[in-house]
């Protein structure tokens, strides 16, 4: 099953935003990030260091699900960083759907802390990290998932999930050179 959008999901500080800004340049997607999908309120709550609740993000899945349907009604395959922490989430992206993949970025939440502290300007305090990895459900056992550590640089983070997601036949093999 080729993917028509690849979810680089996992917990705020995993690295969303770069791996799927370097997946989609590696796989000439465009690329889109679900942070600017969140609507003003969302963002200052976060901002304020309190947790979303889910009445808070299903409009925002919602508009991240009608992004990608735009790009598949355009067959045009989509890379979207996106925590997705629950199956829920996930399933709300999923819906009527049945070629998303979810690349999940996957740390130590000591590794994530030294990321999250050592980055500026992000709405996201350091705060609600704790909150992030309780609401973190695994997709490990998801037929649609694919999950990469961020221990190695973000370039080797990209190469080994390109090497998963093309045994997982979500994406086609590299071009050989001519």
């Amino acid at each position: 099953m080729r993917a028509a959008a690849i979810i680089v999901m996992g917990v705020s500080g995993s690295g969303k935003s770069t791996i799927g800004a370097l997946l989609a340049e590696a796989l000439g997607w465009p690329f889109a990030d679900a942070d600017g999908f969140h609507p003003a309120a969302n963002v200052a709550k976060m901002a304020s260091g309190q947790p979303l609740t889910d009445e808070d993000r299903w409009p925002w899945l919602d508009a991240i699900a009608a992004h990608i349907a735009t790009a598949r009604q355009a067959a045009q395959p989509v890379v979207v960083a996106c925590s997705a922490l629950r199956r829920a989430y996930r399933d709300r992206l999923r819906a009527g759907h049945k070629d998303l993949v979810f690349l999940h970025l996957a740390g130590e939440a000591a590794l994530i802390a030294g990321r999250q502290a050592a980055r500026q300007g992000h709405f996201m305090p350091p705060s609600l990290m704790a909150s992030q990895f309780a609401t973190l459900e695994d997709p490990a056992a998801e037929a649609d998932a694919v999950t990469v550590s961020v221990l190695a640089s973000p370039r080797e983070v990209v190469t080994a999930a390109l090497s998963q997601l093309f045994a997982a036949g979500a994406v086609a093999p590299p071009k050989a050179d001519p």
